[in-house]
Formats: structure tokens, sequence, C-alpha cells
């Protein structure tokens, strides 16, 4: 009789820790779940504050964002030319050291 009430005592135990466990493990998957939930919503405000922003500065600028396009298409179209240029010089530099031997290099030394 007495194994049986220990058995049922240790049965009992186990049970119940299971159920703690389970119940600890469904609030860590919950905390988990709000924590990502907030990462978005905080994710979404971000968003929405930028696309806001851009808003406000096309409009402040009046079509400024085309503008600021074609601003940087033009740096980039100033960059490229200024290597294409560099790149010319170089090829120069090149030609006269084969035909004259670079006298200007070499007379700097």
């Amino acid at each position: 009789m007495r194994e049986e009430t220990e058995k049922k005592e240790e049965i009992e135990k186990e049970e119940t820790e299971e159920k703690e466990e389970g119940k600890e493990e469904q609030r860590e998957e919950e905390e988990k779940e709000k924590e990502e939930e907030e990462r978005e919503e905080e994710e979404e405000e971000e968003r929405e504050e930028e696309e806001e922003e851009e808003e406000e500065r096309e409009e402040e600028g009046g079509g400024g964002g085309e503008q600021r396009e074609e601003e940087e298409r033009e740096r980039e179209e100033g960059v490229g030319e200024r290597e294409e240029e560099e790149e010319e010089r170089e090829r120069e530099e090149e030609e006269e050291e084969k035909e004259g031997g670079g006298g200007e290099e070499r007379g700097g030394e």
C-alpha cells in the first residue's frame, strides 16, 4: 500500500512539474511573440516616418526629388568625365614617355 501511495505521489509530482514547464514554455513563447510584434510595429512606424519626411521634402522643394535626381546624375556624369580626362592624360603621358623617353620625369629626378 505504501509503495502505491508513493508511486501515485511521484506521478502527481511529475505531472505537476510537466504542467509548470508547459506553462513556462507557453509564457516564453508568448513573450517572444509579443517582442516580435513590438519590433514589427516599430519598424512600420519608422517606415511611415521616413515616407512622411520624404513627402515633406518633396513638397518643400516643389518637386525637389526630381531636381535632386538630376543633380546626382550630373555629379555622376561629371565624375565620369573627370575619370575619362584622367585616363586620357595618363595615356598621353605614356605615349610621350615612349616617344620622347619621358624627359620631364627624368629631368625632375
